[in-house]
């Protein structure tokens, strides 16, 4: 059976069809999976066709994508990523961008730009994706779904093509909060959530996002202060999202150098320019650079812990707004990209889970708000988004 491609989110290499088995508690869901995991049989094709033509068949399915198959869920199909996964406007030159199904005239967001468009859609009921930068919790803003970057390194990353080590998670998409916890019992094992603590509001993070995106938003804070109870008022940041953002910038590019630069010198991939600029300004970080970028990281992650008890439920805005216009270039296009990575990049920094909840729009269109915690505290997330959607 062909795949049903109408929303342009399934890569030509992946009409890939694998039953999962009989009996399991996800028997009889379909999943997409990104084409970052390896399927065994199958060349991975990660964005590029050069890296298509370049590798051979995997030699063994990736570990999670073998547990939901062991748990009954049937594979359906592999989808587009932003070349490498180093992007989050969920374009690709050479497959073209998948349809955000909640507003068809913006971006889907990347580098999960595939399985957000499939789950969105309805073509399947869950799907793999991975985040680094923001690449589940971006597009799951822009197409009002559940998402989750789990805790760096609670997810086994065998069989995946890495973008950096340091930053890459597994995650996933589906359309409701019960949907998520099922595959979390199944990628992370049984329940083990934590009582919630405080609700902690980062108000430097809102100070973030416009006045129109905040006022969107209020309500679900209020909803959460329901939800959780106590309430605390901090800033995350006391230094500056100028200085956070700088250091997963240059880690962020010295890891993808690592990983990819003996290919890209090697094969020369046609690549999107600016995909292959942020390659090429990884290739530049100095070791002082470097230096200061852990630096800047170190303290980060002991500010994280000072703040944060366990239990606390972190509260932020997903993304600096509404997806972005399809045409929108130029200065608006860099001044929106800022914005959102000075969002995403503390949890990327800190190693925190977090989790989109899509319970607010803007202008017609999702907006997402997020919840995160201590490393570990992936359950409590999940516990609470489930929580707050059968309220």
């Amino acid at each position: 059976m062909a795949l049903d491609n109408r929303l342009g989110c399934f890569c030509p290499h992946g009409d890939i069809h694998i039953e999962g088995k009989p009996g399991g508690p996800l028997s009889g869901l379909r999943f997409a999976a990104k084409d970052l995991f390896d399927v065994e049989g199958h060349v991975t094709g990660a964005g590029n066709p050069d890296w298509l033509a370049t590798h051979e068949p995997a030699t063994a399915t990736a570990s999670s994508v073998s547990k939901l198959l062991e748990a009954g869920a049937a594979l359906h199909g592999k989808t587009i990523t932003d070349e490498l996964a180093y992007s989050l406007a969920g374009v690709n030159m050479h497959y073209g961008t998948p349809v955000n199904a909640a507003c068809p005239d913006r971006l889907p967001g990347g580098s999960s730009s595939g399985s957000v468009s499939a789950v969105a859609g309805g073509l399947v009921d869950f799907a793999l994706g991975t985040d680094t930068g923001g690449s589940v919790r971006v597009p799951a803003n822009n197409c009002g779904l559940y998402g989750i970057r789990t805790s760096h390194g609670r997810i086994a990353k065998d069989g995946l093509v890495p973008l950096a080590e340091s930053f890459d998670t597994v995650g996933w998409f589906t359309r409701d909060a019960r949907m998520l916890a099922r595959v979390g019992e199944v990628l992370m094992g049984p329940r083990a959530p934590l009582p919630t603590g405080r609700l902690v509001i980062a108000t430097d993070c809102f100070d973030l996002v416009g006045e129109d995106v905040r006022a969107a938003l209020q309500p679900v804070v209020q909803t959460l202060i329901a939800a959780v109870g106590p309430r605390h008022y901090v800033t995350l940041n006391p230094d500056s999202y100028d200085a956070w953002l700088a250091a997963f910038r240059h880690i962020q590019g010295h890891e993808a150098w690592q990983a990819h630069g003996a290919w890209i010198t090697r094969t020369r991939p046609k690549m999107a320019p600016e995909i292959a600029e942020r390659f090429d300004l990884g290739r530049q970080v100095t070791a002082a650079q470097l230096a200061e970028a852990q630096a800047v990281r170190e303290k980060a992650r002991q500010r994280l812990a000072a703040l944060l008890r366990p239990g606390d439920v972190l509260c932020l805005p997903t993304s600096s707004g509404p997806a972005p216009v399809k045409n929108m270039t130029g200065a608006a296009e860099g001044a929106y990209r800022a914005a959102m990575l000075k969002l995403t990049c503390p949890a990327g920094l800190t190693g925190l889970p977090q989790v989109n909840l899509p319970l607010a729009k803007l202008d017609g269109c999702p907006l997402g708000i997020s919840i995160a915690g201590l490393p570990g505290s992936d359950w409590m997330l999940l516990d609470l988004a489930e929580k707050l959607a059968a309220a």
